[in-house]
Formats: structure tokens, C-alpha cells, sequence
């Protein structure tokens, strides 16, 4: 299960094909393309355990450096192209990253980073994927190199850092792999066992690569010997069209995905061959129940779903049927065992809802966060960890979520959980996508306010915010719904479907009481 192997086998099959544009890279290119960048990367100094940071669209590119860096020994720290310089100088000092791949797709911040040079006084070498100004070229540098492998192979791996969606982004440094890098990728098997994902998988990645789970996904489906087919971004109908012209058989995306695919007119949904569809794989954020039965009554019971984070501490699944019986569910342990545990890390029985933490599935720590590796750590079970979810677990041992510790609301007392609000608005036909966050209440503390995306911006925002604050409140308890509704073009989410609640908390905070979206 490696690409070098499928290119002694099966040079000439496709290991990748992006969407759009359908350029088809083979596995004996994607072979020699991930050798050239080897030695290019050799040629920079790097060695086994340096880090090399990469800020890289969607592109072909962006596999040669991944499967390069997993045969040199070095740890790739990918990060998103909607970071700005002063976020990406932040990540290259943490990491301790040595080098510095930017996309041309990023002039802007390129040249800011070439200002900022010096904050990043660690870096030796910072390259432009294509031509960038003030910028050696990394592709040309690529093409200069021979096509076999660097004498010196080594088992690489990568460092990921979380999305910042509860402040700076945490680097999370997982066990580093060892010996020769013609091995299996971490959870290919799984991947393998648990959607059946072999030679024949077509699977269509319409998220960026430089999340975790996309490119775990891709790249476990080269490794297998099957095909990946690369959006270069996701646009609804654009989905369901490639997933027609290139018989995909797999997809893996985010429930913000799903939401958008349901709000297309029913004949638009309907225009599209959709039979080739195998396995459709949903996580990185709460699923809304509606939504997701929606999902499964469309395209039938090929929908899996999963639960667990980058830092690798445990894994939980469940198929469609399993959902359909216990729905609102994210499954059973598939890796580790789940614990329920209070504020003082005690395990609570079993309906109860509490903080979530995996024990005997992983260890990770925080790069240079001591502190907040201590955090994740249970107090009662040192070897217990959380991700920071709340959630309970019923008699059968299916775990539900709630919500993040870091954004319940508490209103006269009483907790109330943001997903569950969010997941009844979203369903109404006038709501593109919502937040539910806690605002200031002189009274109460805190009250529950929605900022809503709505399908139209032409609508009326406060008959619009009356109908919705009503429509909540026949189907929900009145200290659920929120009081206030403000209206906003679009809501800040990171590509993975994550809501940036810090930055619409931080508009409503107490300097900031009269804060408004509008």
C-alpha cells in the first residue's frame, strides 16, 4: 500500500485527476514527481525530523511535496491558504519549520511574508510553488532534480495544527513514524476495513488538502491503488457533476456540504447519475439530525459518519442503518474507549452529559503548550484525553454530542448547548447557515442570540428574525431560543465546515456590547 508500488504495478493508472481542468496524473508521474521533490528537498538541507511548512492550493503540486516529505523523513506542517502572514510567521516560529513552500495563488501574502522575513529568523529558505517575485522557484528547482529515489529514504509524517476556532492555532505532535517509508499510510487499513475503499475507489476530495482528513483520504486512496479526484473548490452543483462525469464511488465532506447540496432546487438535484456512489463519509463538525436523514433518504444508506480530532486520541463511527436506530448518534469506539467524565474527571453513568475523553487510543502532546497538553488531560486519569466536546453516551455504548465546553451558554443558571439551537434554525427554508452564541445579559448573565445567514438578503431582517424567533419557540423551550437575531452576508467558518464562534463572540463581548453582524 504505497504509491511506488502501484507505479511498479500499475504505472499507468490514474492516482490523481483534477476535477475541473481533468489533468490525469499517473502513478508512475506521481512516482517520479514525488522523487524529484525528495532530492529537491534534500538539496535545501532538509533532513529526517526537519520540519517544512506549506501553504498550497488545491493542486497536483501539493501531493508530489506530501508524498516527498513521507519518504525524507521530514514532518510536513500544511497550513490554510486563508492565513496572513503575520498568522503564517506564527506557525513557521512555533513548528520550527526550516523552509517555507507559497503558493503563487497567494501573491499578496507572499510578498508580505518576504517583508516579515526577519520575524522568522529559524527559516532558511522560503519558495514560491510557481513564480512568485523575490521567490526561488520550487517547481523549477523540482524539474532539475533526477526522477529516482534520494539514497537516504526515511518514514516522514506531518504536524497539524487545529483551526484556531477556540483561540491560536495548537500544534498537536503525534508519535513519529520510523524505517522505511514503503509502508502504509496511519489508518489506511481502517479506511480500508471500515468503507471498503480498494483499487476501484473513484474518491472526490471537494475539501483543501491542508486539512487532516482530506488528505488522509486522498492519500490513502493512492496508497491503496485507486484514483483521486481533486476539487480545486467545492460549489454544490459542481459536486454532483463530477460525481457523474467521473463515476466517483466515494466522497468524503463536512455537514456544511449537505446543507448547501439540500438547499438546490429538487430538479437541479435531479438532473445528476448519482448511481456510481458507494460510500458517502461525513465528520469534522456536528451533523444536524434533520439534515442528515434528509441525506440518507436521498441517496440511500451509504452514509458513514465519524468522530475524533488530529490529535489522534481515539476514533468514533457509525453507518446509516446504526443511525437511522439511534439517530443523532456519532457511533460506537471504533479506536480507544470513550469516557463521560465531569468537571473533576469522574466517570458519570451512562445518559449523563459530560466532557468526552478517550483513554487507550493515542497520546499527542501540544507543541510548546504545556499548559494546554495538561488541560486535555483528564485529572483523575492522567492517561485520559479530550478533544474539548461535551456529549453523553447511552446504555449501548453510542456516544452523542453536545456541543464544545468552550461555547455552552449558561442563562440564570441553567447550561444550554448552542448545536442543539443551531441544528433546529438551519432546518428552517429561510436560513443558509447559522451560529447560536451567548451574548451579555445584565439579569441572567448571559442570553442566546442566532447570527443567521439568510437564503435571500432581500427578506425583511426583522419580520425575518419575529418569524424565526417564533418558529424556534413552538418547537423548543423558550430559555433555548435565542431572544435577539442579527442578520450577516456570510458566517466565517473554515473550509472543514468549523465555525469561527470566537470572532462573532468577540463582537458581542462587554467592550463591545452593542456589536452587530448587520
Amino acid at each position: 500500500m504505497h504509491p511506488r508500488i502501484q507505479a511498479e504495478n500499475r504505472p499507468q493508472c490514474a492516482a490523481l485527476v483534477m476535477a475541473t481542468r481533468g489533468e490525469i496524473v499517473t502513478f508512475d508521474a506521481l512516482e517520479q514527481r514525488a522523487n524529484r521533490a525528495a532530492h529537491a528537498l534534500r538539496g535545501l538541507g532538509l533532513r529526517a525530523g526537519d520540519r517544512l511548512a506549506m501553504v498550497c492550493d488545491n493542486r497536483p503540486d501539493f501531493l508530489d511535496v506530501f508524498w516527498a516529505a513521507q519518504r525524507t523523513g521530514i514532518v510536513l506542517v500544511a497550513l490554510s491558504t486563508r492565513l496572513k502572514a503575520d498568522e503564517i510567521a506564527y506557525i513557521v516560529n512555533d513548528s520550527s519549520a526550516k523552509a517555507l513552500l507559497i503558493t503563487d495563488a497567494m501573491r499578496g501574502v507572499a510578498s508580505d511574508l518576504v517583508a516579515v522575513r526577519s520575524e522568522m529568523p529559524r527559516l532558511s529558505h522560503v519558495l514560491g510553488i510557481g513564480s512568485l517575485a523575490k521567490l526561488p522557484n520550487w517547481l523549477q528547482r523540482c524539474a532539475e532534480q533526477p526522477s529516482t529515489p534520494i539514497a537516504d529514504e526515511y518514514f516522514g509524517s506531518r504536524m497539524a495544527y487545529s483551526s484556531g476556532t477556540t483561540g491560536r492555532p495548537k500544534g498537536i505532535v503525534l508519535p513519529p513514524g520510523s524505517g522505511s517509508p514503503i509502508q502504509p499510510l496511519p489508518g489506511t487499513d481502517m479506511m480500508q476495513g471500515l468503507y471498503g475503499l480498494d483499487q476501484s475507489t473513484v474518491y472526490l476530495c471537494p475539501a483543501p488538502l491542508y486539512h487532516a482528513a482530506p488528505v488522509a483520504f486522498t492519500t490513502s486512496v493512492q496508497a491503496i491503488g485507486g484514483t483521486s479526484v481533486l476539487m480545486e473548490k467545492f460549489d454544490p452543483e459542481e459536486f454532483l457533476r463530477l460525481i457523474e462525469r467521473w463515476r466517483v464511488t466515494a466522497v468524503q465532506v463536512v455537514p456544511t456540504m449537505f446543507v448547501r447540496l439540500l438547499k438546490l432546487a429538487p430538479a437541479v438535484r435531479a438532473k445528476y447519475d448519482l448511481s456510481s456512489l458507494r460510500t458517502v463519509i461525513h465528520a469534522a463538525a456536528p451533523c444536524p439530525p434533520e439534515i442528515k436523514r434528509q441525506m440518507i433518504d436521498w441517496l440511500g444508506p451509504i452514509i458513514h459518519e465519524f468522530y475524533g480530532g488530529s490529535e489522534g486520541i481515539g476514533l468514533v463511527g457509525i453507518n446509516s442503518e446504526d443511525w437511522l436506530s439511534h439517530p443523532g448518534s456519532v457511533g460506537k469506539a471504533l479506536r480507544g474507549v470513550v469516557h463521560i467524565c465531569d468537571d473533576a474527571g469522574n466517570e458519570l453513568p451512562a445518559g449523563e452529559t459530560g466532557l468526552i475523553y478517550f483513554s487507550d487510543g493515542g497520546t499527542f502532546t501540544y507543541h510548546n503548550d504545556p499548559v494546554k497538553t495538561q488541560q486535555a488531560r483528564n485529572p483523575l486519569h492522567p492517561d485520559w484525553s479530550t478533544l474539548g466536546d461535551i456529549g453523553r453516551m447511552d446504555t449501548e455504548g453510542y456516544l452523542y454530542l453536545t456541543d464544545r465546553r468552550d461555547f455552552v451558554i449558561i442563562s440564570g443558571g441553567v447550561n444550554i448547548y448552542p448545536q442543539e439551537v443551531e441544528n433546529l434554525l438551519i432546518t428552517h427554508p429561510k436560513v443558509a447557515d447559522v451560529a447560536v452564541i451567548g451574548v451579555p445579559n445584565e439579569e441572567f448573565g448571559e442570553e442566546v442570540k442566532a447570527v443567521v445567514q439568510p437564503v435571500s438578503c432581500s427578506e425583511d431582517q426583522e419580520r425575518l428574525a419575529a418569524e424565526l424567533i417564533t418558529w424556534c419557540r413552538e418547537r423548543a423551550a423558550d430559555v433555548k431560543c435565542p431572544r435577539t437575531i442579527d442578520f450577516t452576508p456570510s458566517l466565517p467558518r473554515a473550509d472543514t465546515g468549523k465555525l469561527y464562534k470566537r470572532e462573532l463572540i468577540a463582537m458581542y463581548a462587554p467592550q463591545n456590547p452593542h456589536g452587530s453582524l448587520t
